[in-house]
């Protein structure tokens, strides 16, 4: 029913396929126009049209390193660093 189609991105000019299980994907979410910008230039996009968010020091609970949280630490709460963030994470 579908097959993959070759578009051309309107941001950097490459080409790039917009394959078969995008199209159904597509239909599935009733979106009706095909994609204007390869994967790279539309990831690109998204980063540069996020917010910056204010960072506030702060201390790993855990290992006592300074890191950087996107919320105001509360005192008596924990707070952890990236690493010891996803190592509780995985648990």
């Amino acid at each position: 029913m579908y097959e993959d189609e070759k578009l051309v991105c309107e941001d950097c000019g490459s080409e790039f396929i917009f394959s078969a299980g995008e199209q159904e994907f597509y239909a599935e979410k009733g979106l009706v126009n095909k994609p204007k910008r390869c994967a790279n230039c539309r990831k690109l996009r998204r980063q540069n049209n996020r917010k910056k968010r204010k960072m506030y020091d702060a201390v790993c609970s855990k290992c006592g390193a300074q890191t950087q949280v996107p919320f105001k630490p509360i005192p008596g709460k924990e707070v952890y660093c990236k690493d010891c963030f996803a190592k509780e994470n995985a648990q």
